[in-house]
């Protein structure tokens, strides 16, 4: 689990109690069921309006994703290539079959079942990237659902200040209560903008990081499933995958040395 994105909105949050508590307000005063409900419920509406019910049922379901998200390290996955070459240089590429039983990734295991029902290499590389492309196609929809969330509340905020402050023109007669109107009136601009970079937006840009890594991991078993049906030296393979990975991620004494790449990586495509 990576809490990142709660670390950071509890911190967010947490600032802004810390800014109304030291100058000498109450939480309260923001809290205020009308401008929340405009806000909240129509950012939402629009979201949904603005898409299909199938955009919006995908990205509540991604949603958790937000907070739980989990990442695998790339040395363990270039660990597992590695095993599985050293298993079809040992005993072939039918023995791969076995091991895609015991394998939950379901990307990896349809590599591999490939591999061991024979597919062409070129047409399982297409394969392998049409899927690659299709997955990160659906999660980059619902980070594009929490996204444009951001892009309208702020504006529904200020129509809710407005629709107050028309309230507030009605009253002029009673210039006792304008203050506390007026007052009461920038809490919608308040919550649109609160909402649009506490939540949405962090959300949206969290879904879309969390596109790229899933996309970056399964390129780099795409990449090992090839090498291995191409019969790929096991610690060559190694250090071709550990080429793919950042050294930021990498993990430290293991892989390709910073700035001395091994002279043998070269594209894996090249290497089938």
């Amino acid at each position: 689990m990576d809490p990142a994105t709660l670390i950071g909105i509890v911190l967010a949050f947490g600032a802004l109690l810390a800014m109304i508590t030291i100058e000498g307000s109450q939480i309260t005063a923001i809290l205020l069921p009308a401008p929340m409900v405009l806000v909240f419920g129509a950012t939402i509406a629009v979201g949904i309006a603005g898409g299909t019910l199938r955009d919006t049922i995908h990205a509540v379901k991604a949603l958790p994703g937000a907070f739980l998200g989990r990442t695998t390290p790339p040395q363990k996955l270039i660990d597992q290539v590695v095993g599985l070459a050293e298993k079809a240089r040992s005993s072939g590429l039918l023995a791969l079959e076995q091991e895609a039983d015991n394998i939950s990734d379901p990307f990896l295991r349809g590599a591999l079942q490939n591999i061991a029902d024979g597919t062409d290499g070129d047409e399982l590389r297409i394969l392998l990237e049409d899927e690659i492309a299709t997955r990160t196609k659906a999660s980059r929809t619902a980070a594009k659902f929490f996204t444009t969330l951001g892009g309208y509340a702020p504006t529904v905020g200020i129509i809710g200040t407005v629709i107050s402050l028309t309230h507030v023109l009605e009253n002029l007669d009673t210039p006792s209560t304008l203050g506390p109107m007026i007052a009461a009136a920038f809490v919608a601009t308040l919550w649109g903008l609160l909402t649009a970079n506490f939540l949405w937006l962090p959300i949206g840009n969290r879904l879309k990081r969390l596109s790229d890594i899933e996309a970056e991991r399964m390129t780099l078993l795409m990449e090992g499933a090839l090498a291995v049906q191409a019969g790929s030296q096991p610690r060559l393979l190694g250090e071709r995958l550990q080429a793919m990975v950042p050294l930021a991620s990498a993990k430290a004494g293991k892989g390709v040395k910073q700035g001395k790449p091994s002279e043998a990586v070269k594209p894996l495509k090249k290497a089938a």
